[in-house]
């Protein structure tokens, strides 16, 4: 079981409603979805299912179709796993921006934080979404106090340095949106990955990553 801190509800929403019907009872077999929604979505496959298990179902697919690499090397479906400092609890109406390191590789997540768990609001209300690179440059923008410069991943590395959010060991799935390279306050270059999440959850760290 997974304890979730984000899920994209729009989203899951979009992807799932694509899935072919016929290979729904497939996907909800390898998914291990609960059998009376399996015979749910084999007899209705767009029936009120609940969300988490569209997200198992959508998990799935996403495996099976589009070969979902590992946070390092992100294809345009990448998962990861790591300590993830999480800003946008302010308002639901605003973004979410959570970031991490691994080595060097450093992460950058951005979201509509009205999909922040806890975080709840009616669908109608918002007005923009936060899901694209365009709402990025504008949050960096409004944190920043500039207008962001050529480089975009030396504006997402500067801006994921000074977050001071307590940090959360976390899992994800997420859509690529920006892949480059910039230079730290360090002075090490490192991989900047850019995504939209379509989940973040809570997780226990692997110890066995660190030998």
């Amino acid at each position: 079981m997974r304890y979730y801190l984000y899920v994209s509800r729009t989203k899951l929403d979009m992807l799932y409603e694509q899935i072919p019907p016929k290979l729904l009872k497939r996907l909800a077999v390898e998914a291990k979805v609960d059998l009376k929604v399996l015979s749910v979505a084999v007899q209705s496959p767009r029936a009120d299912v609940t969300s988490y298990d569209k997200l198992d179902i959508v998990e799935a697919y996403l495996e099976r179709e589009f070969d979902v690499s590992w946070m390092t090397e992100p294809r345009p479906w990448f998962r990861g796993d790591l300590e993830l400092r999480v800003a946008g609890y302010g308002s639901p109406e605003g973004p979410t921006f959570m970031t991490g390191r691994d080595g060097d590789t450093v992460i950058a997540l951005i979201g509509s934080a009205h999909h922040l768990l806890g975080q709840r609001t009616a669908p109608e209300t918002i007005q923009r979404t936060y899901s694209m690179l365009p709402s990025l440059f504008r949050l960096l923008d409004d944190r920043q106090g500039r207008a962001h410069g050529q480089d975009a991943a030396h504006d997402v590395l500067e801006f994921a340095e000074t977050l001071k959010e307590p940090p959360v060991y976390s899992e994800f799935l997420a859509r690529r949106l920006l892949h480059g390279t910039a230079t730290g306050r360090d002075g090490r270059q490192v991989d900047i990955v850019v995504g939209t999440p379509l989940y973040v959850a809570m997780a226990d760290e692997d110890t066995r990553r660190e030998a």
